[in-house]
């Protein structure tokens, strides 16, 4: 008896400790794989059986030359642009589907009755939970907190704006404005009232006219709404282009005067700044081509001086308006249509019947402007494929008085045109 007692004993022991190693090893393979899948690399070099002996290990290449491999000139500047680069969020209360509970999910979402009997089904409120419905970057232009950034990143105009510096510290913030004519805004840091007075560090602007294709630039950005400080190199690649950029949800619209570069831009760095190696911003990083590698594009940064140069003096973003649709003039367009003129600003129709070739009431209509016109210079400035009826525009404020010189039917003329403020039309 005490024998079969004993095997009993014995075959109990055997399963347990065979349960108890099996979950061991199991959990460790466990841990080994999923650490391996997740990308964390827990593989280590072979110990030395002999650890007392320290074998002297070689140097790098870099090591042995010691300014190989570092970038001094631009890790300094990296260093002094970060804390005036920023990621904004923007967060909104937002509905949620109600939720049922795993009582509800695992009894009556099968095709047979609850063993409980009929439940009664509890109406659900609907509930609002604060979410995240946006990322981009920014960079700060003055000590009192002003940003700014590309509109598209600060569009939801029922969300509630934060700003995160480098040093990963948060403030709120709110929008001063959006500018109606290039992918641009401007942001107020409001520091809470316990931390008095804030003074944040800022970023230099540079001359649009002095940027050269070729010149080596850096973007700096909140890449993908997920790596805060990402710093990317390249050059750039071309200038004065004109594009039109849109993404999922947001209107196309066209972009002039753009910065092209090789430096990579991804989602998230939008309104970025785009530095030289002097660390001042030629540009704001705004759109990417999807169909080729490295291609990015970033607003001139005197687009910039024009917005912030507004709000000081409106308290808003105030941009000249004409009132005209117009195509830009080329030799392919001229030869298709048998015109004579090649450059200017053709004013035409849109696509629909709403889409006037002037508007009612605005600066053109009042001047006498009229479709098929060809605007042919402003204030002496010709309207070409590298410098359109708008840019021109931009360099001038509302209620300025600008000199048009007019073709009509083969006929030149000059008129005189007050321009108005975009936002009254």
């Amino acid at each position: 008896m005490t024998s079969k007692n004993q095997l009993k004993s014995l075959i109990a022991s055997t399963i347990i400790a065979s349960i108890i190693l099996g979950g061991a090893a199991g959990g460790a393979v466990g841990a080994l794989s999923g650490s391996f899948l997740a990308g964390k690399f827990i593989f280590q070099p072979a110990k030395d059986n002999n650890q007392n002996i320290t074998k002297e290990q070689p140097k790098s290449f870099a090591e042995e030359n010691d300014n190989i491999g570092t970038d001094t000139e631009t890790v300094k500047i990296v260093e002094q642009a970060l804390p005036a680069v920023v990621s904004i969020i923007a967060t909104q209360e937002l509905q949620t589907l109600p939720r049922s509970s795993f009582f509800d999910d695992f009894f009556f979402g099968f095709p047979f009755n609850s063993p409980f009997g009929e439940q009664p089904q509890q109406p659900q409120e609907p509930k609002t939970e604060k979410r995240q419905v946006g990322s981009g970057s920014g960079f700060i232009v003055s000590s009192d907190g002003l940003v700014v950034t590309n509109r598209h990143v600060v569009e939801h105009n029922q969300a509630d704006y934060s700003v995160v510096l480098s040093s990963g510290k948060t403030y709120p913030a709110e929008v001063i404005d959006r500018d109606t004519v290039q992918d641009l805004a401007v942001v107020k840091i409001n520091p809470s009232n316990g931390e008095g007075e804030v003074k944040f560090s800022t970023l230099e602007l540079g001359e649009s006219s002095q940027v050269k294709i070729g010149q080596t630039v850096l973007a700096i950005g909140n890449t993908l709404g997920e790596f805060r400080n990402t710093v990317t190199r390249g050059i750039v690649s071309g200038i004065n282009r004109t594009i039109t950029a849109g993404g999922y949800g947001t209107q196309s619209e066209l972009i002039e005067g753009a910065i092209q570069t090789d430096a990579a831009i991804s989602s998230g760095n939008s309104g970025g700044p785009l530095l030289n190696l002097a660390g001042e911003v030629i540009g704001v990083n705004t759109a990417v081509s999807q169909q080729g590698e490295n291609i990015g594009f970033a607003l001139p940064v005197y687009q910039v001086k024009l917005i912030l140069d507004s709000i000081k003096k409106h308290g808003k973003i105030v941009r000249p308006f004409l009132g005209v649709r117009y195509l830009i003039l080329n030799e392919d367009i001229a030869k298709k249509n048998n015109m004579k003129i090649k450059e200017g600003a053709l004013i035409v129709r849109g696509d629909t019947q709403e889409d006037l070739a002037v508007t009612p009431g605005s600066p053109a209509d009042k001047a006498g402007l009229r479709e098929n016109d060809v605007i042919l210079e402003v204030n002496g400035e010709k309207i070409s494929e590298g410098q359109s009826l708008q840019s021109i525009l931009s360099k001038y404020q509302a209620g300025d008085v600008v000199k048009l010189k007019i073709n009509r039917a083969g006929e030149e003329m000059e008129v005189e045109v007050k321009l108005a403020d975009r936002g009254e039309f």
